[in-house]
């Protein structure tokens, strides 16, 4: 099951950022960046008592506001809301109970989610704590006090969030149907994307009910196998505020690549790969999906013999992090390849639960470390005693050594080469768990 979405909103300045950064910063060692990608910190994977979430980032409501910057603010805001599972909404004790607060209160309940209500800059539970009971005014629940700058009240907060997650019992878990999200950037022909797709196969398309998300599910059918499409197109963009638009892009494919088993990144052709294109792949990389690249408008592309070459090394470099990735050149427009696309699809998904047994890994490591000696120091050289695979979708595997302190990451990305040499593992990122034979793990 896909880990809970909590989305923390609120007025400007009520301190969602600072309870945002000091919950990220308390699971430094799951918030990691990936190599080669620099993003905004817009949401972060993180855990409270064994329950993993993802939190969310958003801008400030102002509910009434004419302003420009605040009105995109209030739209990713809205995305947000509608992508989460729980709502964490924030109020300032200190301003007291504002207009605007009922306001958003109001946004909250018509979306029919969990809400926690948040009274943060508590600093001083004795002094302000009777100034909490205003808030009881907005009709959303218990206000629970904190203090985000002083770390105050925030396990409270959680117990309460993570009581609001689903049960472990989802209905996703006995769907068997692979999953593939569409994501990207916005206008670079997502919706366009499915819709070609739906048409193609000329099948009946439902909306799939019961999706608590902001996307739009569609079932295709393609000889005799049912996918699932999350859609994550249909952004009514109000400006051209660069800063919003990525903002959005990367709240919609979090929400979209928790529930997926395969991500399709679509690219526009006449643009190129971005580094915003980058920083949406690093969620799907960073949560273990099969990656599929579709350069799309790839018709509108003037070529000849090395221009798909350029292209690819272009891609290649700028997501250097996952070279696993497959491409495909499609266009949308005209239908181009997208019978290949489904081919690479199913590719994908075979790589992601592709099985090795142990034995027959070993011998390919054997192999691979009679090709190139594994690594020393001071005269201690790593030895490599066993390895097994211990889960799908990524693949993983433990190997256990002599001393993982030896095992460099080059020699690593060495045997990752070689692995996926003798098995494929197409479109898919691999995970390595490194023990010592104490059980010190790396």
């Amino acid at each position: 099951m896909s880990k809970p979405i909590v989305a923390i909103v609120g007025r400007p300045n009520v301190g969602k950022s600072t309870l945002f950064n000091v919950l990220a910063r308390e699971n430094i060692s799951i918030v990691k960046d990936t190599p080669g990608v620099t993003r905004d910190r817009i949401y972060a994977d993180c855990t409270w008592l064994d329950r993993n979430y993802t939190l969310i980032d958003t801008g400030g409501i102002e509910p009434e506001s004419r302003d420009v910057i605040l009105s995109q603010m209030r739209e990713q805001a809205e995305i947000a809301i509608a992508s989460a599972d729980v709502i964490l909404f924030m109020v300032d004790v200190r301003q007291g109970l504002q207009d605007a607060d009922a306001k958003v209160a109001d946004i909250l309940r018509k979306s029919k989610k969990p809400v926690v209500l948040c009274v943060n800059k508590v600093d001083n539970f004795q002094k302000l704590g009777n100034d909490v009971y205003e808030f009881y005014n907005l009709g959303i629940g218990d206000p629970i006090p904190v203090s985000s700058s002083s770390m105050l009240g925030l396990g409270e907060l959680l117990d309460e969030v993570i009581r609001h997650f689903p049960d472990g019992t989802d209905q996703a878990e006995d769907d068997d149907r692979p999953r593939i999200a569409i994501i990207g950037k916005p206008n670079v022909g997502k919706s366009s994307l499915i819709n070609k797709l739906v048409g193609e196969n000329r099948m009946i398309v439902s909306d799939i009910a019961g999706t608590t998300r902001d996307a739009v599910d569609t079932s295709v059918v393609r000889h005799g196998t049912e996918y699932v499409l999350i859609d994550t197109a249909g952004l009514r963009r109000k400006s051209r505020i660069k800063e919003e638009l990525e903002r959005y892009s990367i709240i919609r494919a979090v929400s979209a690549v928790e529930r997926s088993d395969v991500v399709v990144l679509v690219i526009d052709a006449k643009e190129g790969v971005t580094e915003q294109d980058a920083k949406i792949a690093g969620i799907a990389h960073e949560r273990g999906k099969g990656v599929i690249v579709a350069v799309n408008k790839w018709d509108a592309i003037e070529k000849n013999d090395k221009t798909i070459y350029e292209f690819t090394d272009r891609i290649r470099d700028t997501l250097s992090f996952m070279p696993y990735a497959e491409l495909v050149f499609i266009s949308a427009l005209t239908g181009q390849r997208l019978d290949k696309l489904f081919d690479v699809i199913d590719l994908v998904r075979q790589s992601q639960n592709l099985r090795i047994a142990t034995g027959v890994l070993n011998e390919i490591i054997t192999e691979a470390a009679a090709m190139k000696q594994p690594p020393s120091d001071k005269g201690k050289r790593l030895k490599i005693f066993y390895a097994t695979q211990v889960a799908v979708k990524p693949p993983a595997f433990v190997i256990f050594v002599n001393d993982k302190e030896l095992f460099h990451f080059s020699y690593l990305r060495y045997l990752e080469n070689q692995i996926r040499e003798a098995f494929g593992f197409k479109g898919t990122p691999l995970k390595f768990m490194i023990r010592e034979r104490d059980g010190k793990e790396g």
